[in-house]
């Protein structure tokens, strides 16, 4: 599975909820899903989030990748910082959407296999406010 860190221009980061009817509905996650046959993973990161908030990734590149055991099944992720795209993102699938500046990520009632994404942009924006570096790659 992919997972998108997008950043709008204040630096906040986008998440969605779970639409109902869905494996823990209600919930916060980042945008993203399934990596189908014969595809790579910008591609599927691609697909995605064309697929469910109706923009287009212009820049991207790999983050972390990380995999996370819940009761019922095993995923394994891999998330992405996207440094560009065009439009406006939209729940397409129904789901809510949310902005939300990476210090305030913790607060959120964000899945459990999502949490260390959570840590890592976290300090990312840490790092990117002492000068270190950039959350959208190097300067």
């Amino acid at each position: 599975m992919v997972a998108a860190a997008l950043y709008d221009g204040d630096g906040r980061v986008l998440i969605a909820e779970r639409p109902a009817g869905k494996h823990m509905a209600g919930r916060w996650e980042f945008p993203g899903g399934k990596v189908v046959a014969g595809e790579s993973e910008a591609e599927a990161l691609a697909r995605e989030i064309r697929e469910e908030l109706g923009v287009e990734i212009t820049g991207s590149r790999p983050f972390m990748r990380l995999a996370h055991s819940y009761d019922d099944r095993d995923v394994e992720l891999s998330m992405w910082v996207v440094e560009a795209f065009q439009g406006e993102p939209q729940g397409l699938d129904g789901q809510r959407l949310k902005w939300v500046a990476p210090a305030r990520l913790s607060a959120e009632d964000i899945l459990e296999a999502d949490r260390p994404f959570v840590v890592a942009l976290e300090e990312l924006s840490r790092s990117a406010a002492t000068g270190h570096v950039s959350p959208h790659g190097p300067a």
